[in-house]
């Protein structure tokens, strides 16, 4: 009766006295572990990017806005009218984005950053981060204070080193004062150009403009985001007959992206499990082609005392063999290519023990099933007949 110990150096043996047997195995192995493997590795790294834009976006709120051809806007009565009249928020505030006045200057410095025009509760309802300083206080909008609040990309563009708090900057003329600094927000892999934001009463004072581009409100229970769309909508189009509302969250974009990444990913998955499994044919195939050559050598080792069971035992450890050699050489392969592709694009990688574990696991099961049923075909050879094949 041979160890397990015996029946492993056995069986390595045997693989390499059939080199080309066995690196066809290995190969078909390989590209079948290597597409699984890079599906999960695509997956896994979608998931990341999502979740990090996700982040980026900020807390999870609704944006309304309204068009009429008649001049109907949103103004602020509107605003705190769907404030009084919905019981699901937790705070909303009210947004314009100045299109015309877009360049901010600071000692010969010019940016042309993102310019909004925002009420008190701006932070509370995007869940921005304030990083430095204060935000707008009662008394900044009451006395139409020249206040501003930038971000912490247009600190670093203007003021590097120094204390943003307490400059001014020149926009359309007029001198603001900086009195915080928010965190920066991007969009889907692109740079940020900066934000400004300064008080709506000011806005207003100086332009005349009293209507509102853009409510947002931050609901108290984000799992109802979708009924709170839907009862702003209704309540404005009642407030403002014959205007056009439209509402919609910060995330949906995320969500859909979400979707497009599941259904992309089961595609790639059941792609990569043909792959798979056209790698278990052909270890099958070679398995039934060395058994019949090895036919004679079968039953001289059955007639000098080997067992079925270590017949048996033998083939699937050759397979078993094959499919971690061929496994673990297609993980270090996608783990490196990966790793290099996503530092030259600045992607989140980590490498998960979980998905190696499936990848190796789905190559050890594909390989010992499609060795199996012919290695239990090798172990009932008669004995005799065997041997008069030689």
């Amino acid at each position: 009766m041979l160890s397990p110990k015996d029946l492993i150096i056995l069986s390595c043996k045997s693989l390499i006295a059939n080199k080309v047997r066995s690196a066809l195995t290995t190969l078909g192995v390989f590209m079948g572990v290597a597409a699984v493997n890079a599906t999960l590795q695509v997956g896994d790294i979608g998931r990341a990017v999502l979740a990090r834009e996700l982040t980026k976006r900020g807390t999870p709120h609704v944006q309304v806005s309204v068009w009429s051809t008649e001049g109907k806007q949103a103004n602020l009565e509107d605003m705190n009218y769907l404030h009084k009249n919905i019981s699901n928020i937790m705070a909303i505030s009210g947004i314009n984005n100045l299109q015309q006045q877009t360049k901010v200057f600071y000692q010969g410095e010019e940016a042309e950053p993102n310019m909004l025009a925002v009420t008190q509760y701006y932070l509370q309802t995007t869940g921005k981060e304030l990083l430095k300083g204060r935000f707008f206080n009662s008394k900044d909008f009451l006395q139409y204070r020249a206040v501003i609040v930038i971000d912490e990309a247009l600190a670093d563009k203007f003021f590097k080193n120094q204390n943003p708090l307490g400059q001014q900057l020149l926009n359309d003329g007029r001198l603001y004062t900086v009195v915080g600094v928010i965190e920066t927000e991007t969009g889907f892999f692109t740079e940020p150009k900066g934000s400004v934001l300064l008080p709506i009463s000011r806005y207003i004072a100086t332009t005349g403009i009293e209507s509102i581009e853009t409510i947002s409100i931050r609901p108290r229970n984000p799992e109802k985001m979708e009924e709170l769309k839907t009862i702003a909508q209704e309540l404005l189009e009642k407030r403002l007959p014959g205007a056009e509302v439209y509402a919609y969250s910060n995330i949906e974009a995320i969500q859909a992206a979400q979707q497009v990444l599941g259904i992309a990913s089961q595609t790639l998955t059941l792609l990569s499990s043909i792959s798979l499994i056209i790698g278990g044919v052909g270890i099958t195939n070679i398995t039934i082609a060395a058994v019949i050559e090895r036919t004679p050598e079968i039953g001289l080792r059955r007639a000098i005392g080997a067992t079925k069971y270590e017949i048996l035992w033998q083939f699937i450890i050759e397979a078993a063999i094959l499919s971690l050699v061929g496994g673990i050489t297609a993980i270090t392969i996608v783990h490196g290519i990966t790793t290099v592709v996503t530092q030259v694009f600045n992607l989140p990688y980590e490498f998960e023990i979980k998905t190696v574990s499936l990848s190796l696991g789905s190559a050890l099961f594909v390989g010992v099933g499609a060795a199996f049923f012919t290695s239990l075909r090798a172990s009932q050879l008669d004995p005799v007949k065997a041997l008069r094949q030689s």
